[in-house]
């Protein structure tokens, strides 16, 4: 088992420990906040377990029906997770807005505050364990759960000190406005999955600086003349290269081969965690302003 479907695993775990915890609190307490906080550990455990799921399907090779193999089932998780996770934000928004209107009390404080900070030391050391993972593969399901977790983290801060604050001075409102405000944080920390996740199912470029370095790579190589029709694209682990190189037509079609090799393993070299799939083209002119036969009729001219 990798190490990413590993960290699915635990993260799996640990949000089933910590609804049952939360669920049993926030119903006996009245606590929108600690019920709120209930509600997303339970999301949590659905979306761990479709992210072992979409992990154990990414790692599979290419077939002949997905030629290009299975990377994009994590971009199509991380959509999926971050609209849970915004329809979740949604919900504790109106159940908060519900709890103020209703002005509904909180029971428990005492028993709530100590279930918040075991959750939280619990929470602090999972973001940890996930970041480590997603540094050290580089994959957007594992990014995304690192991310929602983290956001877990700073909102289990947040309930704690509502709780904290309505224990000592007996204003119920603070908990509804702690708990409106971990909803909009919430929808808010969705985007960027959802952004990213769409972006590579909509086979956005690279990062526009390691287009840039790619660039520099085809312009400083020797016996490269230009270049043109440059596409990059990105699945999962998988980065994808097209690109024409133009070079003078004399050259003989080992020289061509050796300067397209110089090239493929110079790129590769930008990151060494990827899975490089790259296409070049060989041109004798270009191809993308000119035709053949305007090509030959310059030759002609030039010699």
């Amino acid at each position: 088992m990798t190490i990413e479907r590993k960290a699915t695993v635990v993260a799996s775990v640990v949000s089933a420990i910590l609804t049952i915890i939360k669920v049993v609190i926030g119903i006996a307490s009245g606590s929108v906040a600690v019920l709120a906080s209930a509600i997303d550990s339970a999301l949590d455990l659905i979306i761990s377990g479709f992210n072992f799921f979409a992990l154990t399907r990414a790692e599979k090779p290419a077939d002949d029906q997905f030629n290009y193999g299975h990377g994009k089932v994590e971009a199509l998780a991380a959509v999926i997770e971050g609209t849970i996770i915004t329809v979740s934000g949604v919900f504790i928004l109106y159940q908060a807005i519900s709890k103020a209107i209703t002005h509904e009390e909180v029971e428990m404080l005492t028993t709530s505050i100590y279930v918040m900070l075991v959750s939280l030391a619990i929470t602090i050391a999972l973001v940890l364990f996930l970041n480590y993972v997603a540094a050290k593969s580089n994959n957007l399901v594992i990014k995304s759960d690192a991310l929602h977790y983290k956001t877990d983290l700073y909102t289990n801060v947040a309930i704690l000190i509502s709780l904290v604050i309505v224990n000592q001075s007996g204003y119920y409102i603070v908990d509804s406005i702690i708990g409106g405000a971990i909803a909009i944080y919430i929808i808010y920390s969705a985007y960027e999955i959802i952004k990213e996740g769409v972006y590579i199912l909509l086979d956005a470029s690279l990062d526009e600086e390691l287009v840039d370095e790619i660039k520099k790579i085809i312009t400083n190589e020797p016996g490269v003349n230009d270049y043109h029709f440059l596409k990059t694209r990105k699945s999962g682990k998988d980065f994808f290269v097209d690109v024409h190189l133009v070079l003078s037509p004399e050259i003989s079609l080992l020289e061509a081969h050796r300067i397209s090799d110089r090239v493929e393993e110079k790129i590769e070299k930008l990151n060494t965690e990827a899975n490089w799939v790259q296409n070049i083209h060989l041109d004798p002119y270009d191809d993308s302003v000119i035709n053949e036969e305007e090509a030959l009729q310059i030759l002609k001219i030039n010699k």
